[in-house]
């Protein structure tokens, strides 16, 4: 189990919240100020965990490390899987140019499709976490329901894989100051990206390219979605492979 640190903005936002309750303590008379401090400090907050690229609530992968970019090694992720007609087709267009991915999975659809869990593992890709239910509730959890969220879902992907899960990314990347705790806790890190092309609800697959293509770059976190009905990537990965190809790079995974 990791040490949990807290990041400088929520360290300070502690503070504020301690200073300001022991002001009100002395001086009873200042709660309409104290009030309304907290209240903007909470919003801060809230606006930093719903910001999916922020690290301003703890560490948040969103490039692979310096030396993988040196190597000319990029990552493609696929969240919101795994789904029986998606996935298989994601897989074999991955294979056909030797490129690996990370295969963030939602865990009961991991339960119900164990197979293909298995045969991302067995292919030579990554299982990662992406919650239990990918609730759209999720950055509202507590400390006791993330725990088990989270703690359920990498239990489930060990079970199939041999291999427990490292990695977490959030439904969306949204969270809250509560969520890091539990990542240590539980060993996992969080990953955002380096880009996203908006698969999961654009459908075109010109728009998804043309913001994917800039990223395709050393040390660049690509991230697509694999989810049910999601078929604009069977489109737009094809595009990804051939880019990575022509630029000499090599698609790898883990993360790290």
């Amino acid at each position: 189990m990791a040490r949990w640190k807290p990041s400088p903005f929520v360290w300070g936002s502690t503070v504020v919240h301690g200073g300001l309750l022991g002001l009100m303590a002395l001086d009873p008379a200042t709660w309409p100020w104290v009030i309304g401090t907290l209240v903007t400090d909470h919003a801060a907050l809230a606006a930093a965990g719903m910001w999916p690229r922020s690290r301003l609530l703890g560490p948040n992968l969103r490039e692979l490390p310096a030396e993988a970019a040196a190597r000319g090694e990029i990552a493609l992720t696929f969240d919101d899987g795994p789904d029986p007609e998606i996935t298989p087709r994601v897989l074999d267009l991955l294979d056909a140019t030797g490129a690996r991915g990370s295969f963030f999975v939602v865990g009961e659809r991991a339960d119900r499709h164990s197979r293909l869990v298995i045969e991302m593992a067995q292919r030579g890709h990554a299982v990662e976490n992406h919650t239990l239910r990918h609730s759209p509730h999720f950055p509202w959890y507590g400390i006791r329901r993330l725990t088990s969220e989270l703690a359920h879902a990498s239990l489930l992907v060990e079970a199939l894989t041999g291999r427990r899960p490292r990695f977490f990314r959030a439904p969306a990347g949204l969270r809250s100051p509560l969520l890091d705790p539990v990542l240590a806790t539980l060993d996992l890190s969080l990953v955002s990206w380096t880009r996203r092309g908006f698969d999961a609800v654009r459908k075109e697959p010109d728009q998804i390219w043309r913001r994917l293509a800039p990223a395709v770059r050393p040390g660049a976190i690509l991230l697509l979605h694999d989810g049910p009905g999601q078929r604009a990537v069977l489109e737009v990965l094809p595009r990804v492979l051939d880019e990575v190809a022509a630029r000499g790079l090599r698609a790898v995974a883990p993360l790290a």
